[in-house]
């Protein structure tokens, strides 16, 4: 009887105990896949990339990143704006740029440089903007020029108004933010179009 009662209790606690793991499997699982879903949002929503060349895959928070990319600014691109993805631990970066387009003149670098800093800042803000359920990221349009951020378009009240220039104003290398957003309420902005 007391061989049973132990075996019994012996086998219960080592179902508690695998089904803990599968939970904790399940929510990594889930994470990662989380992850991979806002990966391919950023890179597809990327006007610069060719979203349909990069390939992403999530393992424990790490995102590998394969395919081709036209030029080693696209290759940086592609890193920087999944590196600023919430849960994303590092960056695998195996992509391979197919058109070697180096600049070598000092000019070139720097405007290079400048291009991809403005791309960078444009997709941070216009992802930030899609994933706040507060703003309704359609009506804004994001233009980025050496660092000066001008938003244009229409949004639903101050608030808002607000909330746009406040989120473009906290991304990272931004210098300045032109607020040309006009408040419009959704009868006039659907029956414009």
């Amino acid at each position: 009887m007391k061989k049973t009662v132990i075996a019994s209790l012996f086998l219960t606690s080592l179902s508690a105990t695998s089904a803990m793991a599968a939970d904790n499997n399940w929510e990594a699982e889930a994470a990662d896949a989380w992850i991979d879903g806002k990966a391919e949002a950023t890179l597809l929503f990327n006007g610069e990339l060719n979203n349909f060349d990069i390939n992403t895959d999530v393992r424990d928070g790490t995102v590998i990143l394969t395919g081709e990319v036209d030029r080693s600014v696209d290759k940086k691109l592609a890193e920087e704006l999944v590196l600023g993805i919430d849960g994303v631990k590092e960056v695998d970066n195996e992509l391979t740029v197919v058109k070697m387009t180096e600049k070598h003149n000092d000019d070139r670098m720097e405007q290079a440089s400048g291009e991809f800093t403005d791309m960078k800042i444009a997709t941070v803000i216009n992802s930030r903007y899609l994933f706040d359920t507060d703003i309704d990221s359609t009506g804004i349009d994001v233009e980025v020029e050496q660092g000066n951020v001008i938003l244009t378009g229409h949004v639903e009240s101050e608030a808002e108004r607000k909330l746009a220039v406040q989120i473009a104003e906290n991304a990272n290398d931004v210098a300045e933010v032109e607020n040309h957003l006009e408040i419009t309420d959704n009868m006039e902005r659907y029956s414009d179009s």
